[in-house]
C-alpha cells in the first residue's frame, strides 16, 4: 500500500464524512486489493447479503479508482447523489470463527442455541461451536482451534469464558452470556453483557411513568459497579436522581429494601432490581419488595424477565438472536484487524416485557405505540 494510496483514501474518507446522506440510501465502498484474482465475485462470502439489503448500495472500487482523476468524479457524482460513502476494505477471507458454550440442560440451552443461530445468520463464514463443561483440557481445545486457523472465539457463559481465557494469548475473545466478570478477564476480552443498558431502562421507565424523579437501587460493588457506574451517567440525561446502596448480602439487602420503601414517595419514585446475586433472590427479596410495591404504589422494574410475570412493572430482558448477530459483528471486526473495545459493555438487544394489571393497579396507561412495543405481556393473554 503506497503513501499516495493513503492519501487519496484518507481524502475520500474526510470528503465522505462530510457529504448530506440521501433519505433512505446508505452508500457503501469496497476496496478489493488488486492481487492476481482478486475481485467482486472472489469475495462473495465477505459480502454476504449486503447488496440484497434494503436501502443499501454497494460501489466497487479497486486501487485504480484512488487515481486523481477517478477519484475526482467519483467525489463529485456522489456529491450530486446525495449520499455518503462508507469504506470497507476487502482484502481477503477472514477465515472460521469457534463458539465456546456451556455444555448445560434447558432451559439454558436454548438460550445459547438462539445465540449461536444468530451468529450463523450473520458471519457468512464457517462457525465451529464447541460445548464446554466444567472440566476441560485448553491446550487441547487450542490445538482444535490452530489446526482449523481459527483466530477469533466467541465465548458464552461462564464455562465458555473460562475456557476462552485459557487459550493462547494469539486467540482474539469476544464474549457474552454473562452479567459480569473478574477483573482479569475484564482487561483481556471485550464482553457483551446480559445486563440491559441502563439508559434504556431509564427511558422506558420515564415513557411509561413520567412522573418518576427518583430512582432506587441496591446493589453488591464487585458484581455491578462497572454498572452502577454507567447507570448513573444514564439517569442525569433522563432528569432522575438516582439513589444507589450498597450490600454486601442478602440480610444487609433486606434492611436497605425496608428503608427505602418505609420513606419512598408514590408520586415521584421507583425502584430498579439488578441483576444481583447479593441483592436480589426469588425467595427473600422479591416477595417483600412486590408486596411493599403492591401497597404502596412504588412502580418496580427489572432487569430479569420472570419478575414481570410476578407483578414488577416492566423488564428488559436479552433479545437472544439479535445478541448473536451482534457478536458476529464484534468477531468479524477483529478477525479483520478492525480495533474492538475491551471491557464490558451493557445489553442493547433486548426485548420489553410488561405487567398490565401492574400498569392498571398503579393508574399507569400506556399509550397504543407503546403497547405495540412491548414483546410479553403479563398476566398472559
Amino acid at each position: 500500500m503506497t503513501l499516495r494510496f493513503l492519501r487519496h483514501f484518507l481524502t475520500l474518507l474526510l470528503v465522505a464524512c462530510t457529504l448530506q446522506a440521501e433519505a433512505g440510501i446508505t452508500r457503501i465502498a469496497v476496496i478489493f486489493a488488486e492481487t492476481d484474482d482478486a475481485g467482486p465475485t472472489n469475495f462473495a462470502s465477505l459480502l454476504g447479503g449486503i447488496e440484497n439489503t434494503p436501502g443499501v448500495e454497494i460501489i466497487r472500487l479497486t486501487l485504480k479508482d484512488f487515481e486523481e482523476p477517478r477519484l475526482s468524479q467519483l467525489l463529485q457524482a456522489n456529491a450530486q447523489r446525495g449520499g455518503p460513502i462508507r469504506l470497507a476494505a476487502a482484502g481477503g477471507n477472514i477465515g472460521p470463527i469457534a463458539v465456546l458454550y456451556p455444555d448445560i440442560g434447558e432451559p439454558y440451552r436454548s438460550v445459547f442455541s438462539k445465540i449461536i443461530e444468530g451468529i450463523e445468520e450473520s458471519t457468512q463464514t464457517k462457525v465451529s461451536s464447541y460445548a464446554v463443561g466444567s472440566s476441560f483440557n485448553a491446550q487441547t481445545i487450542s490445538g482444535e482451534l490452530k489446526r482449523q486457523d481459527i483466530r477469533v472465539v466467541i465465548a458464552l457463559g461462564r464455562n465458555g469464558l473460562k475456557a476462552a481465557s485459557a487459550l493462547d494469548k494469539e486467540f482474539g475473545v469476544i464474549a457474552s452470556g454473562v452479567v459480569s466478570v473478574p477483573d482479569t478477564e475484564v482487561r483481556t476480552s471485550a464482553i457483551l453483557s446480559l445486563a440491559p443498558d441502563p439508559a434504556l431502562l431509564f427511558s422506558r421507565l420515564k415513557a411509561l411513568s413520567p412522573k418518576t424523579q427518583r430512582v432506587f437501587v441496591v446493589y453488591e460493588p464487585r458484581q455491578n459497579a462497572w454498572l452502577i457506574k454507567l447507570a448513573k451517567d444514564a439517569a442525569r440525561s433522563q432528569g432522575i436522581e438516582l439513589v444507589t446502596q450498597e450490600a454486601g448480602d442478602l440480610k444487609s439487602a433486606l434492611t436497605i429494601y425496608q428503608n427505602i420503601f418505609a420513606h419512598a414517595d408514590a408520586k415521584r419514585d421507583a425502584l430498579w432490581l439488578p441483576q444481583d446475586s447479593a441483592t436480589v433472590d426469588e425467595s427473600m427479596v422479591l416477595p417483600l419488595v412486590l408486596q411493599e410495591s403492591w401497597s404502596k404504589g412504588i412502580p418496580v422494574f427489572s432487569s430479569n424477565v420472570s419478575h414481570v410475570k410476578r407483578g414488577a412493572l416492566f423488564a428488559l430482558y436479552p433479545n437472544n438472536v439479535e445478541l448473536g448477530r451482534n457478536l458476529a459483528s464484534s468477531a468479524l471486526g477483529m478477525a479483520s484487524g478492525s480495533p474492538v473495545a475491551r471491557g464490558v459493555l451493557p445489553l442493547r438487544d433486548v426485548l420489553t416485557a410488561f405487567n398490565t394489571r401492574t400498569a392498571s393497579h398503579l393508574g399507569l396507561t400506556p399509550s397504543k405505540a407503546q403497547q405495540q412495543g412491548f414483546d410479553l405481556l403479563f398476566p398472559e393473554q
